[in-house]
């Protein structure tokens, strides 16, 4: 199949996707292939969408939408383009190898950049959806499928043990890396583990930075590896602003799973006597770790911004991006950016393109 045929399959994905982004809508459309998937798969989408919480209460309705808005605005054809530009002339496969792939769950649809890359690399798929999301991305294969015929049946789901694969990429904690070392290791492999973001603040950041720096941290429930986790704040730091600036997702609390994490952590920090700043909903501690629980947000002071940067670097090995102005360094993610990753943003910054066009 020649590129531009999969660009055209991916750009009309996008265009059906962004009917189900939060600022979507069903689109009044003359063009017949739009409608044809909307009278397909628009209802049994709409159906996913409302009812995936029931499966998984960390997947709500406004954060598949927000993953599904993501994800159509990186389908566009000048995006598919630019990404695809950095290999010069991709390769196409004389026999297309099956890659297996382990894919994570802990934000909606997260396996979808594995699935793309395969695809356009010109691989069959083979993959394994974590429980936690199980039935979206095998909806999104359908309308591929439907879109462009070709590729039907190259995408394939399995909820045996994988076998019959010729290369893996897998995602999982950096316990489950062990286990995927072990049985993957014979195998040409991208073998993930946990990583964690930043965020760098000066103190003079404006309102619309703190607010993009509170989307940072909680969309998602800060489950995704671009989450912050951390943030990086001068030695006199008034945390005042910032704190006013976070009550914009107080709501947050309201939500089961996430008050409960956050009464079981503020228990702790109270027995155990941790200083901490409670916001009612959430806990923010002084901690040099990049991870740190649901519901918490670890702080570290730093003399200057350029000094901040330096600490994050040394855990490099953990650090899925750093937040804060751009001013500081050309790879630094604007404030409210984290969570709207680019195609040629990749987990662990390992180029998984790269590595399926050599295979």
């Amino acid at each position: 199949m020649m590129l531009t045929d999969k660009i055209k399959t991916f750009e009309k994905l996008g265009i059906f996707l962004e009917q189900f982004s939060s600022t979507g809508g069903q689109t009044e459309s003359l063009e017949p292939w739009l409608e044809e998937l909307n009278d397909q798969f628009f209802q049994p989408m709409e159906s996913i969408i409302q009812s995936s919480h029931i499966h998984n209460p960390w997947f709500t309705e406004d954060n598949i939408r927000l993953a599904l808005g993501t994800i159509s605005r990186s389908l566009t054809a000048e995006s598919l383009v630019s990404w695809l530009s950095c290999y010069g002339e991709p390769p196409t496969p004389a026999v297309p190898k099956t890659i297996a792939v382990v894919m994570p769950g802990n934000i909606p649809m997260v396996g979808f950049h594995d699935m793309i890359s395969v695809m356009i690399s010109g691989h069959n798929l083979l993959a394994k959806l974590s429980v936690k999301d199980d039935q979206m991305l095998k909806m999104i294969a359908e309308i591929i499928s439907s879109i462009n015929s070709e590729l039907n049946g190259r995408i394939n789901f399995t909820d045996s043990r994988l076998k019959d694969f010729d290369a893996v990429i897998a995602t999982g904690s950096d316990n489950t890396a062990r286990y995927f070392e072990y049985y993957f290791g014979k195998y040409p492999n991208i073998i993930r583990k946990n990583r964690n973001s930043a965020a760098i603040i000066d103190g003079t950041e404006t309102t619309r930075d703190l607010e993009g720096l509170a989307d940072d941290v909680f969309r998602y429930f800060g489950l995704g590896c671009r989450s912050v986790s951390k943030i990086f704040v001068p030695p006199d730091y008034d945390f005042e602003v910032l704190l006013k600036t976070f009550e914009k997702y107080n709501h947050i609390i309201n939500h089961n799973q996430w008050a409960n994490n956050y009464e079981y952590q503020r228990a702790i920090h109270l027995i155990e006597k941790i200083p901490h700043m409670d916001t009612g909903f959430m806990i923010i501690r002084e901690n040099s770790s990049l991870a740190s629980p649901i519901s918490v947000i670890n702080y570290e002071k730093a003399d200057s911004p350029e000094s901040a940067l330096r600490i994050a670097q040394k855990d490099n090995q953990k650090l899925q991006c750093l937040v804060g102005k751009q001013s500081l360094e050309d790879n630094i993610v604007p404030f409210g950016k984290a969570q709207e990753p680019g195609l040629n943003e990749y987990a662990d910054n390992i180029d998984t393109l790269k590595f399926l066009f050599n295979l």
